[in-house]
This record gives C-alpha cells, sequence and structure tokens, in this order.
C-alpha cells in the first residue's frame, strides 16, 4: 500500500480530476492517489515571479502530507519549482520533480534527447537545471511549440498536430527520445510514440510511475533523499526562534 500526493502547482483545479482519473488508470493496484492545486497564485509557472509565489503554500503542502503519512509526492511542475528548498525540508518523504525525472530516465534510454517546451521562454530556466543535473551533454534541442500552457488541452487536435510537427524536427535534431516539458501535455505520448517509432515520455505519468517507484524503495530499503549537506534541513530551533513555523502546518491535504 502507498500514498502518493500530486501537486498541481497553480490556482486552479480544473486539471485535477482527469489527472487523478489518468493517475489511477496507470497506478499499482495499491496504490492510493490524490491530486490537489493550490488556493492562490498564479495560474501557470510560466514566469520565475510565478514560480516563487508558489513556494510557500507547497511547502506547506509537503510538510503535511509527510505528517499525514504519504509515501511520496510530485511537485507538478516541469520547471521543478522548489526542488532544493523542499528537500531540505522535508525529512523522510520522497519528493519527486518532473524534468529531473523525465530527463534521467530518458538518457537511459538513448544517447541523445529532445525536450519539448511550450515556449521558447520556458528553455532558460530547464536548460540550466539541465547543467545542474549533470545532463546537458545528452540534450539535442529544446523545441517550442509556441503555444501557452493554458492552451494545451482546449483544442487537442490542434495541439497534437503542433506536437508532432516539433517532434519530428527534433528528430531532424538527432534525438532519439523526446520528452514532454510540461505535465499538461499529458494525453498526447502514445499516438506520438506509435508515429514516430521513439520513446515518448509524458512528464506527469512518468513522475507519477516513478514517485510510485520511490514510495516502494523507501518502504523497502529506507532511501529517500540524502540529508547529508545539499539537503541538510534547517535547525529546528532557528525556524522555532525566528516564528518560521507560524503558518507551516495549516494546509491540510484533505
Amino acid at each position: 500500500m502507498r500514498r502518493i500526493l500530486w501537486l498541481n502547482p497553480i490556482a486552479h483545479s480544473d486539471h485535477d480530476p482527469i489527472m487523478k482519473k489518468m493517475f489511477q488508470r496507470e497506478a499499482l493496484p495499491d496504490t492510493e492517489v490524490m491530486v490537489k492545486s493550490l488556493t492562490n497564485g498564479p495560474w501557470h509557472l510560466g514566469y520565475h515571479y510565478y514560480g516563487t509565489l508558489v513556494l510557500p503554500e507547497s511547502i506547506a503542502i509537503f510538510l503535511n502530507a509527510e505528517r499525514e503519512g504519504y509515501d511520496a509526492a510530485v511537485m507538478g511542475c516541469f520547471y521543478d519549482p522548489g526542488l532544493r528548498e523542499i528537500r531540505e525540508v522535508l525529512t523522510t518523504m520522497p519528493i519527486v520533480f518532473p524534468e529531473e525525472t523525465c530527463t534521467h530516465l530518458a538518457a537511459t534510454m538513448g544517447e541523445k534527447f529532445s525536450i519539448l517546451v511550450a515556449e521558447k521562454k520556458c528553455i532558460p530556466a530547464m536548460s540550466e537545471n539541465l547543467d545542474r543535473y549533470g545532463l546537458s551533454k545528452k540534450l539535442a534541442s529544446f523545441v517550442s511549440l509556441d503555444m501557452n500552457v493554458l492552451e494545451f488541452q482546449k483544442d487537442p487536435a490542434v495541439t497534437q498536430s503542433r506536437m508532432m510537427a516539433a517532434g519530428k524536427k527534433a528528430l531532424d535534431d538527432g534525438a532519439e527520445v523526446l520528452i514532454f516539458g510540461c505535465t499538461m501535455e499529458y494525453g498526447f505520448a502514445p499516438k506520438m510514440q506509435d508515429t514516430l517509432g521513439v520513446p515518448v515520455i509524458d512528464a506527469a505519468i512518468t513522475s507519477f510511475k516513478y514517485a510510485e517507484f520511490k514510495a516502494d524503495l523507501r518502504q523497502r530499503y529506507g532511501w529517500s533523499h540524502s540529508k547529508r549537506c545539499a539537503y541538510e534541513s534547517p535547525k529546528n530551533e532557528e525556524i522555532t526562534a525566528w516564528g518560521l513555523d507560524k503558518n507551516a502546518f495549516d494546509t491540510q491535504i484533505i
């Protein structure tokens, strides 16, 4: 038995029931799925400023998830917002980030991968992440769909057409594996994979399945992120003395 929390770090819940059904369809029989969005904030994270705004509530939600016994969680944005900050404050619960997860997986499937992003604005931040993850040499290209993330699910036929064209360009760039560079691009991978004949990594499904895997590793072997050096937790006495814990646990999961 494992409980997985998926957090959409945006302040609208339109995708939550759809994604929950998708994850339940893909989940192991004994996995319980919770999909949640924020109560306040932006509707997408296309700007660094927006990404900063979502961190306080996101951190509170993940802290509560750990306290309530969730076995793993996913920060459902391909920018991987708050990766270091959230891993610092979580002590036992594995937390999954889509770009980190999908690019490492893709590196085991081929020598070069391409990432299909919403807009060119996405590329600098995601490129910086690749540098940090040590995977820049595996990148064939970023290919922009020139779409706002809020448009992906409005007209699936248009989105599928643009993604297919972007995928073909990525193959011309030398990609052997394709990655969807946004968790809102869910549902388009099977047709692309069948048509293009290469692995196509859906960032949402991949991150969810990896969270299941991480939960099992934690339960069986006690493995989560290391608390030595990089993800060492802040000192409790400092958190308390400076009043930083006042709102840390006031966001319930359910």
